[in-house]
């Protein structure tokens, strides 16, 4: 049976588990692809995309205007102020403009309710590069790299540890759910996964603020404590996350000598994360890095050149 295509990307609760896997090895061929002919098939000639910014990026920008470019389209980057979504120009009118000269859109906003109100009114596809709800294009990296790297995800423990309220923590919560990944957020009271997100996972995921929570895991995955737009939090942060670092000391916690250490960049070194974990022999963190290109051609493929998931 065919699986359903895909009309937007805005967040991974709105696709199915069939779906989520369907990406994921459209992700794996696309990167073969590359890999063995060292170029994929130009399937998006022709196609646009209209990258619209409100906050910086490396790897979101880089990742899909190389992926548009990497499958034969064109994709052009709009700063904030070119366009001063919802408050120069609303956002119904500039979802209408786009739609009408490009192919797709990719939005990278704080409110989600930009995201949603760009699908609403657009007739093109629009996909989500990250909004205060969500990153669904890093949480298809992550799990794609765990795939690659481990060969499996049924059966695996990823450890989430710092602020478990945030929108890469909520993405991998409802990531894991789509393919019986085991997940547990470490996070101190007041920064843990809201309720409403925990309940419509489709899934138990163990919360809790104590530190043992690591032991047994096979992924352990962190953030920065204080995100864009946070910013006038930042010395509450400081003082109550410290015992929430990812350091040598928390990799021995696991108990696993095999454990993965993955953070979506990028990182604040010394705060989150240390160096010696960050570049050691347990990081993961340029591997899922560069899988945002493959994650992202995946996402780029189905929706505008109306590649199947499979």
């Amino acid at each position: 049976m065919a699986i359903p295509a895909l009309q937007h990307f805005l967040d991974i609760q709105s696709l199915t588990d069939e779906q989520f896997w369907g990406l994921l090895r459209l992700a794996r061929e696309l990167k073969d692809e590359r890999i063995r002919l060292g170029q994929n098939a130009p399937i998006l000639a022709g196609k646009s995309l209209a990258m619209v910014f409100q906050k910086p990026s490396l790897r979101t920008r880089v990742s899909f205007e190389m992926g548009m470019q990497h499958l034969g389209g064109h994709a052009f980057y709009i700063s904030p102020q070119e366009v001063g979504l919802g408050t120069r120009e609303s956002v119904p009118d500039v979802a209408r403009v786009l739609s009408g000269y490009a192919d797709g859109i990719m939005a990278r906003v704080f409110d989600h309710e930009h995201i949603l109100q760009l699908a609403e009114w657009g007739s093109v596809p629009v996909i989500n590069g990250l909004s205060d709800f969500s990153h669904p294009c890093q949480a298809l990296a992550d799990l794609f790299t765990i795939w690659e790297e481990l060969g499996q995800l049924a059966g695996l423990t990823l450890v989430y540890v710092g602020d478990g309220s945030n929108n890469v923590a909520t993405s991998l919560v409802m990531a894991a759910a789509k393919v019986g990944l085991t997940m547990r957020v470490v996070a101190p009271p007041g920064y843990q996964p809201d309720p409403a997100v925990l309940a419509h996972s489709g899934t138990d995921v163990t919360v809790t603020d104590d530190l043992d929570g690591v032991v047994g895991a096979d992924i352990l995955y962190t953030d920065v404590w204080t995100s864009m737009g946070q910013e006038s939090e930042r010395e509450e942060r400081l003082r109550i996350f410290p015992p929430y670092q990812v350091n040598g000391a928390l990799v021995d916690r696991t108990r696993n000598p095999d454990v993965k250490v993955m953070h979506c960049l990028p990182a604040h070194r010394g705060e989150e994360i240390t160096d010696d974990v960050a570049d050691g022999p347990h990081s993961l963190l340029f591997p899922q890095a560069h899988n945002r290109l493959h994650a992202q051609k995946a996402i780029l493929a189905h929706l505008l050149g109306g590649i199947p998931l499979k």
